[in-house]
């Protein structure tokens, strides 16, 4: 499809993305591509026309590595910009803008933040401090690794999303079924058959304080730096609990981050890397490509008044971003807790939309709908944004309009 109004190219279908895009750019200005199975099972012909900023879609194939997608779509006279979707996407939407001459990380940087191991090769050299790690190919170097290290360990795939497939292992887990779990995990969804198959790292458990950063670059400058402190549900998978701008952690995390943006050579789009501080230095987990999910740009936009969407597609356009220095309030996300099972009532609903500091309220199940265990953030039923004169009101507030909901549930038999 070749239309003089598209001015913006999505690699990968996201609803999320997508109302991102209506806010910000007009009618028929954007044309997704997308697998043709996904298209297909995502029904996006059918979906697509819910957002005026579409133009259409293009069925290619996008995640295939083995061939070129600049053959299979037509550059639109106008396009201004090219972004992923999602995780799984964003090689082919750095090797398409590539073709066409637009900004973007680099193909050769964006493949290193695709595969975990690679990121660590990348920069470990550099002097990016990161934990202990190995690549493995089953239970048996899992449990070498293990024994080796205080009989903890973390068993990580190396390129899904969202937490899916990461485990927190400790001297009593069976490492067999760990493993069954791990290489059972994927995202048929959003992945297709000829993706690739992931690979599978083990690394050392890291202790200490979690948070991320996140980072517009253009042309290898760091040309806005944000942190996030984040909280984690306890239990065997590093599932968000909960996010807060600003963290206390901004000091050693901006030359962190610039290094890491040396390291891999990355040019211009958008980075979330996720670090623990241990000792005072950062140490890096891991990083995307990507935005950053979880609504921390909701966050950024309260605590800065920036809109960081905006900021992004300016540095994919070439243009220096129009962002705060700093933020001016702070601002929180607390994820509803809920236990597994099938849900009979879901209350205090009201009482929480009209708690102090509140923005959003949303819940995603009810009655008769199901909680599944939490072994990855899309297995999240619901969250509350709240903002705050600084980054302890917005917790305070965010976490008391969370506790005023409860979804009751009969367990899963």
């Amino acid at each position: 499809m070749d239309s003089p109004e598209v001015t913006h190219v999505v690699v990968g279908f996201s609803v999320g993305l997508l109302n991102q895009l209506e806010r910000v750019l007009p009618p028929g200005s954007v044309l997704v591509v997308e697998e043709p199975t996904i298209c297909e099972a995502r029904d996006v012909a059918g979906q697509l026309p819910r957002f005026r900023c579409a133009a259409g879609f293009v069925a290619a194939p996008v995640q295939n590595g083995s061939v070129r997608l600049a053959d299979h779509v037509d550059r639109p006279d106008a396009v201004r910009a090219v972004l992923p979707a999602l995780e799984y996407t964003v090689v082919p939407a750095a090797e398409l803008a590539e073709a066409w001459g637009l900004p973007n990380g680099g193909p050769d940087a964006v493949r290193l933040f695709r595969d975990k191991s690679l990121l660590r090769e990348a920069t470990q050299p550099a002097g990016v401090a990161q934990p202990d790690w190995q690549r493995i190919d089953g239970p048996e170097e899992v449990a070498r690794f293990r024994d080796a290290h205080r009989g903890e360990c973390v068993l990580k795939p190396t390129h899904l999303q969202g937490s899916l497939g990461v485990q927190l292992l400790g001297p009593g887990d069976d490492l067999d079924e760990a493993w069954k779990r791990t290489a059972s995990a994927d995202q048929p969804h959003l992945r297709t058959a000829h993706a690739g198959a992931s690979g599978y790292v083990v690394e050392e458990w890291l202790h200490g304080g979690e948070f991320s950063v996140e980072a517009l670059v253009l042309d290898g400058r760091v040309v806005f730096l944000n942190t996030t402190e984040t909280e984690l549900y306890p239990g065997p998978h590093p599932v968000e609990r909960g996010h807060v701008v600003p963290a206390p952690a901004g000091a050693a995390a901006e030359p962190a981050m610039r290094t890491l943006v040396t390291a891999t050579g990355f040019r211009t789009g958008i980075l979330h890397a996720e670090w623990i501080l241990r000792d005072g230095v950062p140490h890096l987990l891991e990083c995307a490509a990507r935005l950053p999910g979880g609504y921390i740009p909701f966050l950024i936009g309260l605590a800065y008044g920036s809109d960081l969407f905006r900021g992004y597609l300016d540095v994919l356009e070439g243009k220096e971003p129009e962002m705060a220095a700093a933020p001016v309030r702070g601002a929180a996300v607390r994820f509803v807790d809920a236990a597994p099972g099938v849900v009979r009532e879901v209350r205090g609903l009201d009482a929480a939309q009209s708690s102090p500091g509140v923005e959003y309220v949303w819940v995603s199940v009810e009655p008769g709908g199901t909680v599944p265990p939490l072994t990855a953030s899309g297995a999240r039923v619901g969250e509350i944004v709240a903002h705050g004169a600084d980054r302890e009101e917005a917790v305070a507030n965010a976490l008391a309009a969370a506790t005023a909901i409860e979804i009751v549930v009969d367990p899963l038999l």
